[in-house]
């Protein structure tokens, strides 16, 4: 039985979609400056999900949004856009920004092997969806106009701030006066933004030129992929009280009903304990992880270390202790390879089903599968361990000819200098290998080399 903790009625759930196929919606990146390791965490979420349901026989319909207008430097409707604000950092149009940004973000996606929707969608390209879905709401009654925009009148839905758990008489009684005394309350949010002439980005609109909210990007997207009725939403815990509550606030009074069954977030990742800052300089991108060695490998492997629901630290220990399991992990598999002996794999096959089943319980996965490693050699259990890694997404291919000639040829040049016993030589030959992130080792054949 697969089972969610879903976000909404804060319990677990038996996962059943309401259709043929699972139709689920991700939050994507504001694609304004490079993803850090605590964006892509929440993508090898994603990812995560997206294997577990696969893995159990489902088909599914994803999509992904994709950012590049309407976002705000609050996510709570104030301050400039992030894009315009990437505009002036690097003096280049809001196009050019979102282009640079989104092409680095699908780039990383390959290198940590997650698994994308079918559907990717800047919210730029949807404009005329957006602009019939604020329509509708006005309609409607759901929302109204001021000389700054079209707001979302949350009076109008009940059911707000229930996923976020508060409810509006609470809301409203710890409000702070809000600069914007048009609004009906302080918590009524910008669905269509009036520009002002000089804003770079902006579409006309039944209200004038202007450019859509973020909130009401997803709830858009949504509808036009997914349609009315959506199995999964998934994003940051950080989503919950303001984008997600939104989009829910929208997207069912448009509909009438429960547009969204299951809603699931991933917790924060941390640095050394405490939250990631520029001021703090502990904002890690991918590259920033492999120039101090580590592959992609090794932080798709520290994510599955803990629970999603969990807060993760990230700590270069800990990365190490990640790099080094993995490593671990994959000796014991080729040792595995097409060894002669029979081994009945169902109990353990068994257990990593109810482990993955189990809301994503990864960590219990990952000690699932080192156990079933350690067992008598048999090519059985190297297949068994193909059949995981649908989930675990790690290459088990040798690679040995990603070593770099120059490597290979210091350490045939070591070799030789050990051979005719020349062990100053050998040394610092060993020294200046490891120093270029490689160490070799001797074995009785020979020697092997790996990454540090």
């Amino acid at each position: 039985m697969l089972k969610f903790y879903n976000s909404l009625t804060r319990q677990k759930e038996e996962f059943v979609p309401k259709g043929d196929v699972v139709k689920m919606y991700t939050c994507g990146p504001t694609v304004y400056y490079f993803p850090h390791i605590g964006n892509m965490r929440a993508y090898l979420f994603m990812d995560n999900i997206r294997r577990v349901l696969k893995y159990n026989g489902f088909k599914i319909d994803g999509v992904m949004n994709i950012t590049d207008a309407g976002h705000l430097t609050s996510d709570a409707d104030e301050g400039e856009d992030k894009m315009l604000v990437a505009s002036k950092r690097e003096n280049k149009s809001p196009w050019e920004i979102a282009k640079y940004y989104t092409d680095i973000f699908m780039e990383e996606t390959k290198r940590l092997n997650i698994d994308l929707p079918n559907h990717v969608c800047e919210a730029t390209s949807v404009i005329p969806e957006i602009l019939d879905f604020v329509t509708s709401l006005v309609e409607k009654g759901y929302a109204y106009e001021t000389s700054k925009g079209i707001y979302f009148d949350i009076s109008k839905f009940e059911d707000y701030g229930k996923l976020g758990g508060m409810n509006i008489e609470d809301k409203l009684a710890g409000a702070r006066i809000d600069v914007d005394d048009e609004k009906k309350s302080p918590y009524d949010f910008a669905i269509w933004i009036k520009a002002p002439k000089e804003h770079i980005m902006q579409w006309e609109s039944p209200w004038g030129m202007g450019y859509p909210g973020w909130h009401i990007e997803c709830s858009a997207i949504g509808k036009k992929f997914l349609g009315n009725s959506i199995d999964i939403h998934t994003g940051g815990v950080d989503h919950k009280p303001i984008h997600h509550e939104n989009e829910i606030a929208q997207s069912d009074s448009l509909e009438g009903k429960k547009v969204v069954n299951t809603w699931m977030h991933v917790e924060f990742l941390q640095v050394d304990g405490g939250k990631m800052s520029k001021s703090l300089n502990n904002i890690y991108t991918l590259n920033d992880l492999k120039e101090r060695g580590f592959d992609f490998e090794d932080f798709r492997y520290f994510y599955f270390m803990a629970h999603y629901s969990k807060q993760q630290n990230f700590t270069f220990s800990a990365l190490t202790s990640a790099r080094n399991s993995l490593k671990n992990l994959k000796k014991l598999a080729i040792e595995h390879k097409g060894k002669g002996n029979k081994f009945d794999t169902s109990a353990y096959e068994e257990e990593f089903l109810n482990a993955i089943n189990d809301d994503l319980n990864m960590p219990v996965a990952l000690a699932v599968t080192l156990k079933m490693l350690k067992e008598n050699k048999s090519d059985d259990i190297y297949q068994a361990l193909l059949k995981f890694n649908e989930i675990l997404g790690f290459d088990f291919e040798e690679k040995e000819d990603d070593i770099p000639s120059e490597i290979k040829e210091l350490a045939k040049e070591r070799w030789e200098a050990k051979v005719n016993k020349d062990f100053a030589k050998s040394d610092e030959l060993r020294n200046k290998i490891l120093d270029l992130g490689y160490v070799v080792k001797d074995t009785r054949e020979g020697y092997t080399i790996e990454k540090k």
